[in-house]
């Protein structure tokens, strides 16, 4: 029976080169070595890069974080440790990739420990099979094979939602042709104004009793200042005066904090 081949059979035999990159003094022979090597082992890092397909990234951008990998791979790389270069670089093209997808790609911030929750339990029920009535695992089943609490399967599954988010242009499913803009709320003006009557309202309990019927006859009733001072029996300069010493004195308590 032939034995199957590993992915990087075909990797270049770079070993003189890496000894010689070691030995040589920084400089443009040095560098030129390294470029070489980045080229032998581009395609190392490009059969890498495909491993993340279909993640909402394209493949061009892959590609180049993985180049980005490999560069580093190349420039840290020490042969005098015993590690061939494939051994190295294959965690550390990796390992961008995968900081890349972490750092830039989910479309809220989640901090890392999340993450990290989210990756397991995405795992977790991927394995798992799904229920009697065809859903995925509860979240006991996934506890229970991730080795997490119930919480943090929880908080897991709410950051599955948070990788990728939808454009508020996104047509809502079932809303014919509504986008979920449509949905949005807006602020109520109304809330500010309920902020100011309870502000104002023990301070307007303390007012001499005409005072306070002026100014409920005046932004309650809506009467002008000649209507309010037929009503009363007293002159419009004087309603005016009153309005403006009422609303004066309100207002320098209120700011005051008195």
């Amino acid at each position: 029976m032939r034995p199957s081949r590993h992915p990087h059979d075909d990797a270049p035999d770079t070993a003189d080169m890496f000894r010689r990159i070691a030995r040589l003094p920084k400089g443009p022979e040095q560098d030129e070595l390294r470029r070489r090597a980045v080229t032998a082992w581009m395609p190392m890092a490009e059969r890498l890069a495909v491993q993340f397909r279909n993640r909402g990234e394209s493949a061009e951008d892959l590609q180049q974080v993985a180049a980005l990998g490999l560069v580093k791979a190349v420039h840290r790389y020490d042969p005098d440790r015993g590690t061939a270069f494939a051994s190295f670089a294959v965690p550390t093209v990796v390992g961008e990739i995968k900081r890349h997808f972490r750092d830039h790609l989910w479309g809220v911030h989640v901090p890392r420990r999340v993450q990290e929750l989210r990756n397991r339990v995405r795992r977790v029920r991927n394995e798992l099979p799904p229920g009697p009535d065809g859903r995925g695992p509860d979240v006991r089943e996934i506890a229970e094979r991730a080795l997490l609490s119930e919480e943090e399967v929880r908080i897991g599954l709410a950051a599955i939602d948070s990788y990728a988010t939808l454009s508020l242009d996104a047509e809502r499913p079932g809303s014919e042709g509504r986008s979920m803009v449509d949905v949005l709320g807006a602020a109520d003006p109304g809330m500010d104004l309920v902020v100011d009557r309870e502000t104002v309202k023990p301070r307007l309990r303390r007012l001499p009793e005409r005072e306070r019927e002026i100014l409920y006859l005046r932004y309650f009733r809506d009467m002008t200042q000649r209507q309010i001072a037929e009503r009363l029996g007293i002159s419009q300069m004087h309603v005016s005066r009153l309005l403006s010493r009422t609303c004066t004195k309100l207002r320098t308590e209120i700011m005051a904090g008195s």
